[in-house]
């Protein structure tokens, strides 16, 4: 009898102590340097939005967060440093759509499981995206492009970025959903893409509706609808695709992750104060400039976004047979 009361009295103990280490283990965080990662270069939308959060996260923190560029492989190069940093929330890492795309479309080579190695701790920004046609096409609806392509098989092409791209495989989406015919012609980057659009000589993209804007409302492109499946409060109105589509829902994102095993009150800190300061009116002016939408969500909200996308993904790449060199 005394010997148990010694190890009730012990595991008390424990419990008590473990549960002040754990609000003590977010009160000291962070310790020194935050790692930053980025998976891309200097210079494009992911540094620069990830640039704006990280200097005000350094105010908040009163600690550095220097930003690390590590691009290549679709950003599994970045991601696979946050899975293979200590569990302790001093590297961060920032993520796309492609961190969704990937455990499929890149099964055979992906260095980490993505929801076994990495903790997934907010969605900080939607980037919403737009299906544009050439100014010339011959139809300015949904429906009106996808009879003429039922009308025209093979004949409609569309553009993206790259192979393997949410930009790629929304196009994919579509031809499988809408039962149509569109040979993809893949470029580097965006930026030629849109030119070779804007110059006829491809028929269609999905593109970053605020990329797109600016040639639209100069009457170089025409935007045909929104791919999101609700209307952005901060994006004028056009047709969804997803009127024509029922369930079709493609958007952009920057989220945030760290390694798994990271105590939960440190995710929760980063996630709290980086929600906070997305909706500081300067810092949300700017990223809404940017043509983003805050978002700020739960780390379990997050998570259930993540397997969702993996999910839908992983059944336009098997059925596209989409192959990556």
């Amino acid at each position: 009898m005394k010997l148990f009361k010694i190890l009730a009295c012990a595991l008390g103990l424990c419990t008590l102590w473990l549960g002040a280490a754990a609000p003590a283990a977010a009160q000291n965080y962070p310790k020194g340097v935050v790692r930053w990662i980025v998976p891309f270069p200097p210079g494009g939308p992911t540094d620069v939005v990830g640039r704006i959060v990280a200097q005000q996260l350094q105010e908040v923190w009163g600690q550095p967060v220097l930003v690390e560029n590590k691009p290549g492989a679709g950003t599994m190069i970045g991601t696979d440093a946050v899975a293979k940093s200590a569990p302790d929330g001093q590297t961060i890492g920032m993520v796309i759509t492609a961190h969704m795309i990937n455990p499929t479309l890149n099964a055979a080579t992906i260095p980490y499981d993505t929801l076994k190695d990495l903790a997934h701790v907010t969605q900080m920004v939607t980037q919403h995206l737009v299906l544009v046609a050439n100014a010339n096409a011959p139809f300015n609806t949904v429906r009106e492009m996808i009879a003429y392509a039922k009308a025209h098989p093979g004949k409609l092409s569309y553009a993206s970025p790259g192979t393997g791209t949410s930009a790629h495989l929304a196009g994919e989406m579509l031809k499988l959903e809408a039962g149509i015919d569109m040979v993809h012609v893949p470029y580097k980057g965006s930026g030629p893409a849109q030119m070779d659009l804007v110059a006829g000589r491809v028929d269609v993209m999905f593109d970053v509706y605020h990329s797109a804007k600016q040639l639209a409302e100069q009457g170089k492109l025409k935007i045909i609808a929104l791919t999101s499946d609700t209307q952005p409060a901060n994006i004028k109105a056009y047709p969804l695709l997803a009127d024509t589509i029922p369930g079709f829902n493609v958007t952009s994102l920057f989220g945030l992750i760290v390694r798994a095993g990271t105590p939960r009150p440190i995710i929760d800190k980063i996630q709290e104060d980086t929600a906070r300061l997305l909706n500081k009116p300067d810092v949300r002016a700017r990223l809404e400039g940017l043509g983003l939408e805050v978002v700020g969500s739960t780390p379990a909200q997050f998570e259930s976004f993540v397997r969702g996308e993996i999910a839908k993904w992983a059944k336009v790449v098997k059925a596209s047979n989409v192959k990556v060199d």
